[in-house]
């Protein structure tokens, strides 16, 4: 990888037309279950230690953690020296003074797995400069001689997009240009042939780009970012400018663009022209006098077949770039050691929408920037919210992932909300109950984040995180994730609309493999719910359609119906299943199995 420019890319598979296509990237492992385990981040920050890993480790086989599947021992942030030594990743002396690879055997002498951590960019998120940009080979090969099993990769210092503590001016890369118009000019074979089309005739696609008010030029060509709330993960999160060219003949023809440049947020000096599939430039225009000073760019050779051609002006690198960083490690994991098992984390936080192409390299992505910014260390327990209007809290989290049940599964990964909060400060004993609830509806990697010493059998955390029910729904063989089926605010799709306002009850049904279904009612509220929140195993069926068993589960007479929280079982002959009453952030989840 390079630190001068992003990679020029020649694998298709890189680009953005084959997101779509459902192919991983050679020796990319499917069908794997969501990871389960502990990181170190939100119990400890940069502060975390070998003598607390080793601790946490110890807790997991004491307190039974391991039997449930709480396998990986992650090693967050904080824990390299904060340069290279001849080139390669090193142990920070003090607080891991008997190195990562001791530290392995320990984890695996347990019969646990061991996880580490980077970034894409250049530094870490906490600052030292062992960001694996440009040492991906190397690195690889380092991870696999300390034995990880499990590789959490960030994008704090990204060198090409305007990431978090990277240039703001880095957008050059990841927008196009203004773009006013375009000239076609045939050459050769393609005849006397000449014409020039304004943008406002131009075909804008996706939901990103604009024309300017007085429509003399589009702008905005490229990808949203989704880090933060308020962009919906569903449709086509980017925008291209299309125009219709219809010429003579086939051949090579001369295209002028006319365009400004800019290094901010929505006008950007990276632009990408092709033709149907076929490209033709991709790369920096000349930077123009400032984005109000229009000029024509170099001519630029594409060729054109006889009748309509569709003329694409885009910038994908957002997606591209990130896409092709991550698959830099992944295939230097596959040289170190060919059929590795690495589970390998993609935290990039929704910013380029890793949902649309995560699957290719990853097992899971982040959906969003951090769920808290306010982790522990030196004896406090960190700060967790139910609700924020950012993305630090369990239903900022939930709002974003609970819609994107269509991009995860066994032939895919998952989408990854970030690290469970139980056991911080600021989250009610309720609150600890329905966020796991959640994360287990969705199929989303069970990351514990607290300090585990704190733990003791039978406790209600313990009783939380142990309750092995609900850990079958995440672990369910079937691996799917739940889909909303029902919302008690105004919407026209459940399972598309991304919704914000929490003063909400939903109802999520997730399929499983022994023919039931698990249904939760959550009130996703900081207050008390009375209603008719119900819904038909008829209904049911319908909206988990494509799932084999729901003819039989619509069909079906009698159900037997089992609470996961209470132990409770009961039977039901009517196919209707209600709830008229729930507390503030609570959670009623069952089982209803056919009878």
């Amino acid at each position: 990888m390079s630190l001068s420019s992003p990679s020029k890319i020649t694998n298709p598979e890189m680009r953005f037309d084959s997101f779509s296509n459902g192919k991983v990237m050679p020796g990319k492992k499917t069908g794997r279950l969501p990871a389960m385990g502990w990181n170190s981040w939100n119990a400890f920050g940069s502060g975390n230690t070998e003598a607390l890993t080793r601790a946490m480790a110890d807790c997991i086989v004491k307190l039974g953690l391991d039997k449930l599947g709480y396998k990986y021992v992650v090693l967050d942030d904080g824990c390299y020296k904060s340069e290279r030594v001849d080139g390669k990743l090193c142990n920070e002396p003090v607080k891991f003074p008997n190195g990562f690879k001791a530290l392995s055997d320990y984890i695996h002498a347990k019969g646990l797995k061991f996880g580490m951590y980077n970034d894409i960019g250049t530094n870490l998120c906490a600052g030292a400069a062992v960001g694996t940009c440009g040492h991906e080979d190397t690195d690889a090969a380092s991870y696999v001689d300390w034995g990880v099993d499990f590789l959490k990769v960030d994008n704090c210092y990204y060198l090409w997009d305007n990431a978090t503590f990277s240039n703001a001016e880095n957008a050059r890369f990841v927008f196009a240009p203004k773009i006013k118009g375009i000239k076609i000019r045939g050459t050769g074979n393609a005849g006397d042939f000449e014409k020039t089309i304004s943008a406002c005739q131009g075909l804008i696609t996706g939901s990103c780009a604009k024309l300017d008010d007085n429509k003399e030029y589009v702008f905005g060509i490229g990808t949203f970012d989704g880090t933060n709330t308020g962009t919906s993960p569903v449709g086509v999160r980017s925008s291209e400018l299309h125009f219709e060219v219809e010429v003579p003949a086939a051949g090579e023809y001369e295209l002028c663009v006319e365009y400004a440049t800019s290094k901010e947020n929505g006008i950007g000096e990276w632009l990408q022209i092709a033709v149907d599939q076929e490209y033709f430039y991709d790369d920096l225009l000349e930077p123009t006098k400032d984005k109000e000073s229009f000029a024509w760019s170099k001519v630029i050779n594409v060729k054109l077949a006889a009748g309509k051609n569709t003329i694409r002006l885009m910038n994908h690198r957002r997606q591209e770039n990130t896409l092709d960083s991550y698959a830099a490690m992944f295939t230097g994991l596959q040289k170190a050691k060919p059929d590795n098992d690495i589970i390998l984390s993609l935290c990039e936080w929704g910013k380029t929408h890793p949902q649309n192409w995560g699957y290719k390299v990853g097992d899971s992505w982040r959906i969003l920037n951090d769920i808290t910014f306010q982790v522990g260390g030196n004896g406090n327990r960190g700060f967790g919210h139910w609700a924020d209007p950012g993305t630090p809290s369990v239903t900022s989290q939930y709002n974003k992932a609970v819609v994107m049940d269509e991009f995860a599964g066994l032939d895919k990964g998952w989408n990854d909300p970030d690290m469970l909060m139980i056991g911080m400060h600021g989250l009610m004993p309720v609150q600890n109950k329905t966020h796991f609830t959640m994360w287990c509806m969705m199929n989303s990697p069970l990351m514990l984040g607290l300090d585990l010493r704190r733990l003791s059998v039978g406790d209600d955390l313990y009783n939380i995180i142990t309750n092995r029910e609900l850990i079958a729904l995440n672990q369910d063989a079937l691996g799917v994730q739940a889909k909303r089926v029902f919302t008690s605010v105004p919407c026209s799709v459940p399972d598309k609309d991304y919704i914000e306002n929490i003063d909400r009850v939903d109802i999520l049904a997730k399929p499983l493999a022994d023919g039931s279904v698990a249904l939760s009612f959550i009130n996703v509220s900081e207050s008390d719910k009375k209603g008719n929140f119900e819904i038909t195993a008829d209904l049911i069926a319908q909206k988990l359609a494509g799932w084999k068993g729901a003819q039989a589960f619509a069909t079906a007479k009698k159900f037997e119906v089992r609470d996961l929280w209470s132990g409770e079982t009961w039977k039901n002959d009517t196919g209707v299943f209600e709830v008229s009453e729930l507390g503030a952030c609570d959670n009623i989840t069952i089982k209803i199995s056919p009878a």
